[in-house]
């Protein structure tokens, strides 16, 4: 329960496709994704989102969504921002792609905390102007990773309009984004549309890792601006590798059907309710709204976790593995996070010992 790599069937009709394009092994992928992936990826975005995005140029096919996530940073971020070393702000839990990527290219990462009182998503805004005149770029996960948290239409205007003001790039995480609870999340290109802000300010980052069960595929893609799209391509010619066309073949199917993301949700539905169940009486439980994580209150993340794996043999995370210390201290730190990634009877028993050892 530490790590969060899905552990649902995936659908077992794409072994066919690939065995159907085993050929195309023997060619060089096309650097940005064959135009049928691109295709594949833009009618899904419409659907999703009702954004229509030009598959020759704001569309970029990803090993998996890390991969992108880091080389946007390497892409995007300038070497000076208002004359002064630019800052990358990302919150605090975060995913620690953002931190090296901001590091790897000189860049200054500032960590915003995003804890129960502000809703588990960072207030960017309470940073201050002169920072965020120097702020190239900020990194978002919505849904949170590890929180589950998602940013609703309000977030994210307040966000977009913030960029705009100060003149940074959105690198929005949404690798989450099709494992709800109820009503899907709001997406970062879905409410830049709306606002008709700038088609720079946002890149979106989307995977079949969690969507369709898939973790090993390293499928996925960015969305964006021409310019910051052109910008990570260059990037990917000199340094990167296109995904082989077979995997390319196989993604364009599964951006293209839904049944297997409807019933994957379904069974994490199942586990939301089983969690809330089983640990809805500990005090600051929060029940997860989105995602395939629990972030629960411990006294010492630590702690409970070795308490944990001595006694019982389950695995979590400590929260303040996530995190960055601060001056107020680590955001992590009275926390663990467990993965809710297995099957259900799995889970629930290793819900129940955690329950049982932490909590009595």
């Amino acid at each position: 329960m530490s790590i969060g790599e899905p552990k649902h069937p995936f659908p077992l009709w794409i072994s066919d496709t690939l065995v159907a394009h085993a050929h195309e092994f023997a060619k060089y992928p096309p650097n940005e994704g064959t135009p049928e992936l691109r295709g594949a990826i833009r009618d899904w975005l419409y659907r999703r989102y009702d954004v229509m995005m030009d598959p020759d140029t704001q569309i970029m096919a990803l090993n998996g969504s890390r991969e992108g996530l880091y080389n946007a940073g390497m892409s995007l971020i300038p070497e000076q921002k208002n004359g002064e070393r630019p800052v990358v702000l990302m919150p605090n839990p975060f995913y620690q792609v953002y931190m090296i990527s901001a590091i790897s290219v000189g860049a200054e990462p500032r960590f915003v905390p995003a804890t129960a009182e502000t809703g588990h998503l960072p207030d960017f805004a309470s940073v201050g102007a002169d920072v965020l005149d120097r702020t190239a770029a900020v990194y978002i996960c919505s849904p949170a990773n590890p929180q589950g948290a998602m940013a609703d239409d309000a977030y994210w205007r307040d966000l977009i309009g913030l960029a705009e003001k100060h003149d940074f790039v959105i690198l929005a995480d949404e690798c989450y984004a099709e494992i709800y609870r109820d009503a899907p999340p709001k997406g970062a290109l879905e409410v830049a549309k709306e606002m008709g802000a700038d088609p720079e300010r946002v890149v979106s980052f989307h995977s079949l890792s969690k969507r369709s069960n898939l973790p090993g595929l390293r499928s996925g893609f960015a969305a964006g601006g021409p310019e910051s799209i052109a910008r990570m391509k260059q990037l990917r010619a000199y340094s990167g590798a296109p995904l082989p066309l077979p995997i390319q073949r196989v993604s364009e199917k599964l951006w293209a059907e839904e049944t297997h993301v409807t019933e994957n949700r379904a069974l994490y539905v199942e586990k939301y309710e089983l969690a809330d169940r089983l640990l809805g009486h500990v005090p600051g439980y929060m029940s997860p709204a989105a995602g395939m994580f629990l972030w629960l209150p411990v006294e010492d993340g630590e702690a409970a976790t070795l308490e944990l794996w001595q006694k019982t043999g389950v695995r979590v995370l400590p929260g303040a593995y996530l995190s960055k210390d601060t001056a107020a201290g680590n955001p992590g730190k009275a926390y663990i996070r467990v993965a809710i990634v297995a099957p259900r009877d799995e889970t629930e028993e290793g819900l129940t010992l955690i329950r049982d050892t932490l909590y009595g």
